[in-house]
């Protein structure tokens, strides 16, 4: 067991701020206290350990489990549900001596929304768990003169790390070292191409992605070998910047959530109030009106009822299952959504931040373009599929027969250490290698110069490698029995060593008007953001020195490829939707402001002359200034969230697309983070809300069209739910008013619930969407669930329902011509059960005694009046809870558009809603033809005349809403 030290451990100078790449290298050594040669002493590097930790990130706490399920309850909704159910199973033993069922249904919806959203919680927040997991298991080291190898999250600052190509760095260095070394550095800075390093001291205000005497912790070396000196490890290094940043994001609430949240804390408030006002009203009605008998345990089962009545038992569930629906909807357009509620938050989404690399591009070179011979051919294809033409002037070609184009397509193959491979199982093709060169073997392979054939004709035998200093690489081949040397590097540093140049398959001398002609090219092409190489060779050899002094001399200039990362081929017609949207797209690139300026007015997010910024100068941008640009080039992690944090200070709903380990804090910061699945880093799929299996930014705009669509939805069966339970809340409060008996009990209150806003509203989640929503401006962030339309259409469908109900009830309750005027002999132990009553036995006593009477059978006068009037009550309660659930379902169909009329939309063109209607209606039906259900929710048999009332309640219902969409119709200027 290891004993505590005593002695306090020295602070080793490293300071976490320190500009690295600004220090000479014996003066990081010095700094570090290293050596270079003989790294660090094993004493050293304990002390070192003790001191600043092991190199790994550290995790942010997560809640417990229990606690996530316990945080499902904590809603006004659910509390109010809870205490329905309470109170429901008390007033029910008091009355009839048993619980009832009322609760049991209550507390399995709260049961299940609580399950639900535990489930989809699950796995939502483990960014910082990803990052760990990104990081290098081993490294090199030399310590104590050794070469060894050691587990990463033993690095301390100070070590010497050896690199080789393949590996992933383990920590931050300053390199010392290097041999043609180049570093694949996209996950972190956005830069497409591997980044060559060198050893030199750079300027002390050099953004990351330019930092070639550095490495960072999570990059690849793609290309040759190097050492660095470990200046930050675990927390400090720019990966744990980022983790830093991920951890003290917080979580926003969606717009639906908030929404939600205000409605609910408001619904309980006015739920309380009401259901009280019953419950008084009634006690006062049974002191001082003589036609009302209410005891004091059925005013407050009234006031139950109504609270049954008002509160939505289906919202937290049916929303949850609509949102669930609409992510599987996604799922199968590309688009995976990690949280529920992230899903209409899309609907509102204004801005879009988007990456560029493998974002809005396919992160594949391409050549797009030859110069040679004084021409410019055009090349068509995309990524590394060697399937292209060559055109000159809109004429094909054939390169093979054109000298000069062959030749530069051919050096090109074969000055090249790369090579195409296509998998199998999706045909795609990728390139092994560098990407730039994997880009010059599939022009070659398109002219029809197969590498393989080629560069066994052209059999390599020597190289001069590639060297970032002198920016160019040779290879010497046998060419007809002659060693040729061939050559590709920066075009400016090749006509240097230039004697001569082909021109139309003539070789000549080069003239400085030559020189002139081929740089202007490569700067125009430099202008739309292409990449060029510069191509050349020398003949006959034999004999010279391999030496970079005797052999790259003499050379024959014979042409240039310029290629770029092309943009994804559905994006520039995705970013047009977004703008028809009223979407901005912004694109926010670790890359270079030219290319990401030609990009972008290649794709249309820009128009050419608008004003772009780099990320320097986003700290003296005024938040208006970010949100008028539309491109943003060489950022950093902290420059994305600074951008995005800014948009949202100005009630921006931004989304932020990204696939780079630099790219987590602003997608976990952002409203809605969207990750790219295929090329996006563990880091950047953890901390987004939403991946894209198809890395396709075209399923960005089919997102937010569900998005949209599925908050359309939700509105739809929120106001049908609420212009339903007003009405019913409506009838119960003016029937307490105006002096009659509670028109329907909770039991009846509950089915009609269940029934009609279970299956019906859930089908509303699937209605089609309006095919107008993508040409809609977002929705306002603070825009409230009830708009004033919203709530003009749900107060005057429930005033509508309220009348029509509450007077059918009048009706038969009151006027004899409605009334039944006998009781059925087989009805009579119904109105008993109704009532209340253990047994007929029971009621006669109880009759007997409030008349003073020994005695009361069931055919004495009084007793048949007693019976009657209770039998006319329960019979008028039957056929006004059967023309309610007629009137909620021909409800629902208004509800499937707030302003277009259910003619013109169909009845029948949501399969979904035709099954739950005709589900609801049958299984109301069932109520009353068969007894033991029936019995249970108190409804009488009726006589075949009083089923006509569905006909009115049908054509009232749909009549007078159809009505107020014709004046919204013209409000709002939709008709013709």
């Amino acid at each position: 067991m290891k004993t505590q030290e005593t002695t306090e451990v020295e602070e080793v100078p490293v300071v976490p701020d320190t500009t690295w790449w600004s220090m000479s290298i014996p003066e990081v050594e010095t700094k570090l206290d290293t050596s270079t040669s003989n790294g660090l002493s094993t004493a050293e590097v304990q002390k070192r350990l003790e001191k600043y930790g092991h190199n790994e990130l550290q995790a942010e706490e997560r809640r417990p489990r229990w606690k996530v399920f316990l945080d499902q309850f904590k809603d006004v909704l659910i509390y109010i549900l809870m205490i329905s159910a309470v109170a429901s199973a008390v007033l029910n033993y008091i009355e009839k001596g048993h619980l009832g069922e009322d609760w049991i249904v209550i507390a399995v919806i709260v049961i299940l929304n609580a399950v639900i959203g535990y489930i989809q919680e699950g796995k939502a927040d483990s960014a910082i768990e990803a990052l760990m997991n990104f990081a290098a298991p081993d490294a090199q080291v030399i310590r104590d003169g050794k070469e060894i190898t050691i587990k990463a999250r033993e690095l301390v600052p100070g070590d010497i790390i050896l690199i080789h190509e393949g590996d992933m760095l383990p920590a931050d260095g300053r390199i010392f070292k290097q041999s043609n070394m180049k570093l694949e550095e996209a996950a972190l800075t956005g830069e497409s191409v591997p980044l060559y390093k060198h050893i030199d001291v750079i300027v002390e205000d050099t953004p990351l992605a330019e930092r070639k005497n550095c490495v960072y912790s999570s990059t690849l070396c793609t290309y040759g070998r190097g050492k660095a000196m470990v200046t930050q490890t675990g927390m400090t290094t720019e990966v744990g910047k980022i983790a830093e940043m991920i951890s003290g994001a917080e979580a926003k609430l969606t717009p639906l959530q908030k929404n939600l949240e205000q409605f609910g804390a408001l619904l309980g408030k006015y739920i309380l109030i009401i259901c009280g006002l019953v419950s008084i009203i009634y006690i006062i009605q049974n002191q001082f009106n003589a036609n009302v008998d209410v005891t004091w345990v059925q005013a407050v089962m009234a006031g139950v009822a109504l609270a049954v009545a008002a509160i939505p038992e289906g919202l937290p569930a049916v929303v949850t299952t609509c949102l669930a629906i609409g992510v599987t909807r996604m799922s199968e357009r590309n688009a995976i959504v990690k949280k529920l509620h992230s899903v209409e938050t899309l609907g509102c989404t204004s801005v879009i931040c988007s990456d560029k690399t493998g974002t809005l591009t396919k992160n594949e070179m391409t050549v797009r373009s030859v110069w040679t011979g004084g021409k410019i051919y055009n090349v068509t294809g995309s990524g590394y599929e060697p399937e292209g033409e060559f055109v000159i002037n809109e004429a094909k070609i054939d390169p093979l027969s054109v000298t000069d184009l062959e030749l530069t397509l051919r050096v090109g193959l074969i000055c090249n250490d790369a090579r195409l491979s296509q998998d199998e199982s999706n045909k795609k093709w990728s390139t092994f290698g560098d990407p730039t060169e994997g880009c010059l073997v599939t022009s070659a392979w398109k002219a029809g110069l197969e590498p393989k054939t080629t560069n066994a004709k052209y059999e390599r035998i020597e190289e001069i490698p590639f060297d970032s200093k002198r920016k160019r690489m040779t290879t010497i081949n046998m060419v007809n029995g002659k060693k040729v040397a061939y050559i590709k590097g920066a075009t400016e540093i090749l006509l240097d060593f230039c004697d001569n140049i082909i021109m139309d398959g003539k070789v000549r001398p080069i003239t400085d008007a030559d020189k002139k002609n081929i740089l202007a090219a490569y700067e125009q092409k430099a202008s739309e953001a292409l990449r060029g190489l510069g191509f050349a060779y020398r003949e006959d050899v034999d004999g010279v020195a391999l030496t970079i002094e005797d052999m790259e001399q003499h050379m024959t200039f014979v042409g240039m490829q310029f290629m770029i990362d092309p943009p994804r081929d559905e994006v520039k017609q995705a970013i047009l939707e977004c703008r028809k949207a009223g979407i901005g797209v912004k694109m926010i690139t670790g890359d270079n402001l030219i290319t990401a300026t030609a990009i972008a007015v290649e794709l249309g997010i820009i128009t050419l002359g608008e004003q772009t910024y780099e990320g320097k100068n986003i700290a003296n941008l005024t938040e208006e200034e970010i949100q008028a640009c539309n491109v943003f080039a060489r950022v950093s992690p902290e420059h994305k969230m600074d951008i995005v944090n800014a948009l949202q200070n100005l009630g921006e709903v931004a989304a932020m697309t990204g696939d780079g380990v630099n790219d987590a804090p602003a997608l976990k910061n952002a409203h809605v983070g969207v990750a790219m699945g295929i090329t996006g880093t563990d880091v950047s799929k953890e901390a987004a809300v939403m991946v894209l299996a198809d890395d396709n930014f075209a399923t960005i705009v089919h997102a937010v069209e569900e998005g949209r669509g599925i908050y359309d939805n939700i509105k739809k069966f929120v106001q049908y739910l609420l212009s339903s339970n007003i009405m019913e809340v409506l009838v119960l409060l003016f029937a307490a008013l105006i002096g009659v008996p509670p028109p329907l009990v909770a039991t009846q209150l509950l089915w009609i619930n269940l029934v009609t806003d279970g299956a019906p509203a859930l089908a509303l989640g699937f209605d089609p969407y309006d095919p107008t929503l993508m040409q809609q401006k977002p929705r306002p962030l603070n825009e409230p669930l009830l708009t004033k339309n919203f709530i003009i259409t749900m107060v005057y469908r429930g005033v509508i329902l309220t009348v029509l109900i509450l007077g059918i009830f009048i009706i038969y309750d009151t006027v004899p011509f409605f009334e039944p005027h006998f009781v059925p002999d087989d009805h009579v132990a119904l109105v008993v059960n109704f009532e209340g009553y253990p047994n007929l036995e029971t009621w006669l006593a109880l009759v007997a005694d409030e008349n003073g009477l020994s005695s009361v059978a069931l055919d004495d006068a009084i007793f048949q009046e007693v019976l009657l009037g209770a039998y006319v009550k329960w019979y008028a309660r039957s056929v006004t809870f059967l023309t309610m659930m007629f009137a909620e379902m021909s409800n629902a169909y208004n509800c499937r558009s707030e302003y277009q009329s259910i003619f013109k939309i169909g009845f029948f063109s949501n399969k979904f809603m035709t099954y739950a209607a005709g589900a609801s209606v049958a299984l109301t039906f069932v109520l009353y033809f068969w007894r033991p259900l029936g019995n249970i929710f108190s409804v009488i048999p009726l006589r075949p005349i009083d089923w006509i009332w569905l006909v009115p309640t049908v054509i009232v219902t749909i009549g007078c809403v159809e009505l107020l969409k014709i004046y919204f119709r013209k409000q709002m200027g939709l008709t013709k």
